[in-house]
């Protein structure tokens, strides 16, 4: 999967070092948008900090044999955001999902878009049984994402993650590969 296009507005595709300028404006115009659920955006305050963020990125295709674990979600040819896998555990075969779109891309269909793209790579290309997704308990429209694709609410892990100021809850969604239509 070097680039998948999903329609004609939305596409995923691998990241590389020609992303780095864009991926950092991005970052930078939507950092007081993503910094109430996503505590890594304080830590970018230079290019260098966002191209550090792109190598690991690109490095998750080593690490996983060839298979990308990220990638640029392409929105009308512009970087919107980022969907993959945070973590993918390979003797049980279950994949973490993250994601984030930019501040100016909300609200256009664009992340249910990516989300089932990368819920079918995970299940058929990667072979995975189980997908995951661990968000923060007050984080309602992220929330809203894994339940509209059948994943199961199955816990919550309390005070898991700091955010900020405070301890957030976090909930645990998961969806089997044989519950994936």
């Amino acid at each position: 999967m070097l680039k998948h296009i999903i329609d004609e507005e939305v596409s995923l595709r691998l990241f590389t070092e020609d992303d780095d300028e864009e991926f950092y404006n991005l970052l930078i115009d939507s950092k007081s948008h993503l910094k109430k659920w996503i505590t890594w955006v304080d830590s970018v305050e230079s290019k260098a900090d966002a191209d550090e963020s792109l190598k690991l990125r690109i490095q998750g295709l080593a690490e996983n044999c060839g298979y990308p674990m990220w990638f640029v979600i392409m929105y009308k040819g512009k970087i919107a955001g980022t969907i993959g896998f945070n973590d993918i555990e390979k003797t049980n075969g279950v994949g973490e999902l993250g994601y984030w779109l930019g501040k100016d891309f909300q609200r256009k269909g664009i992340m249910s878009r990516a989300f089932k793209a990368v819920i079918d790579y995970g299940f058929l290309e990667l072979g995975l049984n189980r997908i995951e997704a661990y968000i923060a308990a007050g984080n309602e429209r992220s929330k809203a994402l894994p339940k509209r694709f059948g994943f199961l609410e199955e816990g919550r892990i309390r005070q898991a993650e700091w955010l900020h100021d405070h301890y957030e809850d976090e909930i645990i969604y998961g969806l089997l590969a044989a519950d994936w239509k």
